[in-house]
């Protein structure tokens, strides 16, 4: 029986990470869609509509507002709304000021949450694509020419950027190891049912899609739960990108994960019809993997800790077994107490491993414990 358990919890630890993407690999082979527009330029011109949206941004609102401005397209098919989730700073007043050239102001009536002033936007909104984007990420020039190419094609419901990190120096750099491998991941998910999430920073998506707008769960799940209920795809753009800054206090990044789970868990448990693969197919095996299957990795690796050390004697593969956890786990603490040693490559990918699995884990327990996130304060950058 511990011995099944051994390798109960040693599968539940990877399937999510090493066995899935396996899986997607050879499903794509055999079955994947076409992702990237065929040309850039748009046989049928769509009007888009560019909702941002704001709490309490006076300090950013009007960086975000001429970035925007700045984007080449063609203004008589865009329009662009700034949606205020009641903020009581000057944003409101700062947005106004940009009425003559274009920029609409949507208020909710209260404040609700980013995905309730999301939705009095959307009512408001007249584009046949709904382009999303928060204020602390930047948007290049060509950006919405490239978003409009991909909605070319009547498969493809939703279309979300990829995420490039500003260094505070002002340099471009990637996260690492893990951050490719989520973007590997996307581009694979694309390939066949579609993405299960969106950067929830930058995405789009058509107006069909955003009619139903749950407010309790993250726009970018319910978009993605929108465009499989539709029967369209939702996919990755790599020639889209969003740039956001690294956060003020990096110690925020924990509790920003943790809120971030939090939001995902309530949304899945809200619409846990989207597991049934009769009715989604290979979508609810996509959600069921990279969303259900990751939450779970935290409690795989305690239980196969707990079950390595009570057989470790039983063969030199268990004792073996038991080492290695103890050892990784073992580098993880040590490079949390000495930072110097997250500079290598290797250490800084199980510090990250592990941090990661900390805050699922945190979040699961908080999860469960009756705590939910619905009013939101963007993360200062």
């Amino acid at each position: 029986m511990l011995e099944f358990l051994f390798w109960f919890f040693a599968l539940g630890s990877v399937f999510s990470y090493f066995i899935y993407p396996l899986i997607l690999k050879v499903l794509a082979q055999t079955r994947q869609h076409n992702v990237l527009p065929d040309s850039q330029e748009p046989a049928n011109p769509l009007f888009l509509s560019l909702i941002v949206t704001a709490y309490n941004e006076e300090a950013r609102i009007r960086e975000k507002i001429e970035n925007t401005l700045m984007v080449r397209f063609d203004p008589t098919r865009l329009e662009l709304i700034v949606a205020s989730d009641c903020s009581d700073d000057k944003t409101d007043d700062i947005v106004r000021e940009y009425a003559d050239r274009g920029v609409r102001l949507v208020r909710a009536a209260e404040r609700l949450g980013k995905e309730n002033a999301q939705r009095t936007a959307i009512e408001e909104a007249r584009g046949d694509v709904i382009v999303f984007s928060d204020v602390a990420t930047q948007i290049p020039e060509d950006a919405l020419e490239k978003l409009e190419a991909y909605f070319q094609d009547p498969q493809i419901g939703a279309v979300s950027s990829e995420d490039r990190f500003i260094s505070k120096d002002g340099s471009i750099a990637g996260e690492g190891a893990y951050v490719k491998y989520e973007m590997w991941l996307r581009q694979q998910e694309s390939k066949l049912a579609g993405l299960v999430g969106l950067s929830g920073s930058f995405f789009a998506a058509r107006k069909a899609v955003c009619q139903v707008w749950d407010i309790h769960s993250p726009s970018d799940f319910n978009t993605a739960l929108n465009t499989a209920r539709l029967g369209l795809r939702a996919v990755t753009a790599p020639d889209v990108l969003g740039y956001y800054q690294d956060l003020k206090d990096p110690q925020k990044e924990y509790q920003r994960k943790i809120r971030t789970v939090i939001r995902g868990m309530t949304a899945l448990s809200r619409h846990s019809e989207v597991l049934n693969p009769q009715r989604f197919g290979l979508f609810a095996f996509q959600v069921f993997s990279h969303k259900l299957m990751r939450w779970l990795v935290p409690w795989c690796l305690i239980g196969l800790l707990i079950v390595s050390a009570v057989i470790a004697h039983e063969s030199l593969f268990y004792s073996f077994a038991l080492l290695v956890q103890l050892g990784f786990y073992g580098v993880a603490l040590l490079a949390h107490f000495l930072p110097h040693l997250r500079e290598t490559s290797w250490v800084k990918l199980i510090y990250f491993f592990v941090q990661v699995n900390v805050a699922l884990l945190d979040a699961a327990i908080k999860f469960l414990a009756g705590e939910r996130m619905t009013t939101w304060k963007p993360s200062a950058r």
